[in-house]
């Protein structure tokens, strides 16, 4: 895994979080949700740990890009990893 020093990786993470995922408290109530959808973020979590593959996710929610889900899964990894150091 690539390691960044501290500011270049919340710089990282910042431009990615813009492709990525979006807040905005008029598109569903506020939550966390994958740029340009109404797709809560949480769902893709939701189905992953009930068990469904990503392909089921994506057939499900056809307007998040599987460029997205998977960045979104990765970046999740290089918080819990860069809070975990």
């Amino acid at each position: 895994m690539k390691r960044y020093g501290r500011d270049t990786f919340e710089e990282v993470l910042l431009m990615k979080k813009k492709q990525i995922i979006s807040r905005n408290p008029n598109v569903m109530s506020g939550a966390l949700v994958f740029a340009g959808t109404r797709v809560p973020v949480e769902i893709l979590i939701q189905h992953l740990t009930a068990g469904d593959s990503l392909n089921k996710f994506l057939d499900d929610f056809p307007t998040v890009s599987r460029e997205q889900a998977v960045a979104y899964l990765k970046m999740t990894l290089e918080v819990a990893d860069a809070r975990a150091a």
